[in-house]
């Protein structure tokens, strides 16, 4: 066993979703990859597609639980020790194969050894990789530091897992984290707490819905709830906005009725008007409506029909607020 010491770190990285030529889709994920000695340890393994326990867009309890894990405070899912260090990226299934090393403390260190790829409980070497030898007080600050996300976070209820990948990807790269669910009531009091915001997916049902709400308030967790706005990410992305946003300073209000917009300025501000609806295929369709500057006061700004065919919402945008309205007929 080597005694040199090897850096420990974490850093964010990106499994890139999209179509692939056959049609399927290919889930977008973004991780925390292991940095060890300054190197992503991923671009040791010869191009796999795979991603690290620590993902971003886990649901409440799970990346506590897989940070635990990492620092020895659970016991190992695998014989011998093993723990999964690279799973699959699209369901972190062990029959499609993972990467697994032995990880143990030995005195004050952590050690992590015997890589190997293993699709079942025989795992085939990779005897070029490790073993690290981690000082243990470095090793654990590194993990607890990304334990809980920081800023503002919003948990993604519902079913539809490509969709809300979407989602939470639009929503980190404004800053603001997400996770996703099917089963925030069983989450810890501590970790609800932790949320700004509860979005729910327009499959979860009204039971769902009670069930979460009634976890949160036990909890005494000041979220707010954002539901049934169309499934389409800038929409929904700009629901969120405006939910998190508790002090509008540029635009008091906005109503979308029949042929017009009417929208409230405050204080003097460019403003950009957006209309989303969906076609009657069910695609999302995006219209700009209007985009200039407003003096205080009430504007009405005409709708083109086209833009609010169907189910149709408008987004108002300064550079600090954000207002969505539904189109009422």
């Amino acid at each position: 066993m080597t005694s040199e010491y090897a850096t420990f770190g974490l850093a964010p990285a990106m499994r890139a979703g999209g179509v692939l030529p056959h049609g399927a889709y290919r889930m977008h994920r973004d991780f925390l990859d292991f940095i060890v000695d300054g190197e992503p340890l991923l671009s040791s393994l010869a191009d796999l597609d795979v991603i690290s326990p620590l993902a971003a867009d886990l649901g409440p309890t799970v990346f506590t639980t897989r940070v635990r894990g990492l620092l020895l405070e659970t016991e190992p899912p695998l014989p011998e020790g093993r723990r999964v260090v690279y799973g699959c990226p699209e369901c972190e299934d062990l029959e499609c194969g993972v990467v697994t090393a032995v990880i143990e403390r030995e005195g004050a260190d952590v050690v992590w050894r015997d890589f190997a790829w293993q699709a079942g409980d025989t795992p085939d070497s990779y005897p070029d990789l490790g073993p690290y030898r981690f000082r243990g007080e470095q090793y654990r600050a590194e993990l607890l530091a990304h334990e809980a996300p920081a800023g503002r976070r919003v948990l993604l209820v519902g079913r539809r897992a490509a969709f809300l990948a979407k989602l939470a990807a639009a929503l980190r790269t404004i800053g603001i984290g997400a996770e996703i669910t099917q089963d925030a009531p069983s989450a810890h009091a501590d970790e609800l707490r932790g949320y700004d915001a509860v979005a729910f997916g327009r499959t979860v049902g009204p039971e769902e819905r009670a069930a979460v709400r009634d976890a949160f308030a036990a909890a005494g967790a000041g979220a707010v709830f954002v539901a049934d706005a169309a499934p389409i990410v800038p929409l929904l992305v700009a629901r969120i906005e405006q939910a998190l946003n508790h002090t509008p300073q540029r635009l008091a209000g906005l109503r979308a009725e029949g042929a017009e917009a009417l929208l409230e300025v405050v204080a003097p501000c460019r403003v950009g008007l957006l209309a989303h609806r969906l076609d009657r295929l069910g695609r999302p369709r995006t219209h700009p409506l209007f985009n200039g500057w407003l003096e205080p006061g009430t504007h009405r700004i005409p709708l083109d029909a086209r833009a609010i065919r169907g189910e149709a919402y408008v987004v108002a945008r300064t550079s600090t607020t954000v207002l969505v309205a539904p189109v009422a007929r």
